[in-house]
């Protein structure tokens, strides 16, 4: 079995609740991936990168997780992302014609809040990961998963769902 990479870079998936603000803020340690692997039979590696809401990523902050995404010897990632530009992301990811399977996956209330969602997609990322023979850009959330350029997020409805 491929060995397979999770690239943290922030989103909502890792936000908690800053009771000194009350704001909810990003917590760059990837607590709720180091959480929910604990009760998970396979091990995987972290990677913790950037540490933003995806409102706040930058055109450089994409270059940089497009260099990583090259730079790890694993051929399988999970990129955790936030949902308002992972679309922006992925064809960033895309147009760089990676030979590697990367799937962007987050969650639109934090794991912090209410984990259910958080686990539910990076477990459908996790599994798709391991069934799927393309390499390519794919996107797994609210139970749709498939090219990225095929996964939209609907900003109306408030979930994920095929494009065509």
């Amino acid at each position: 079995m491929q060995e397979i990479v999770i690239i943290n870079t922030g989103g909502t998936f890792n936000k908690i609740y800053n009771p000194l603000t009350g704001t909810l803020d990003i917590d760059t340690k990837g607590t709720a991936l180091l959480e929910i692997e604990k009760n998970w039979l396979n091990k995987y590696k972290i990677i913790n990168i950037i540490g933003k809401d995806s409102l706040d990523l930058t055109d450089e902050d994409r270059a940089f997780i497009v260099k990583t995404v090259k730079s790890v010897k694993e051929e399988r990632i999970i990129l955790v992302h936030g949902t308002d530009t992972m679309h922006i992301t992925a064809k960033f990811l895309g147009e760089e014609k990676i030979i590697k399977t990367i799937i962007l996956t987050g969650s639109m209330v934090p794991y912090s809040i209410n984990p259910i969602e958080a686990i539910s997609n990076l477990a459908t990322a996790y599994g798709f990961l391991h069934a799927i023979e393309s390499p390519g850009v794919y996107i797994s959330m609210n139970g749709r998963i498939g090219d990225y350029k095929r996964v939209v997020k609907n900003k109306e409805k408030g979930y994920f769902e095929d494009s065509k």
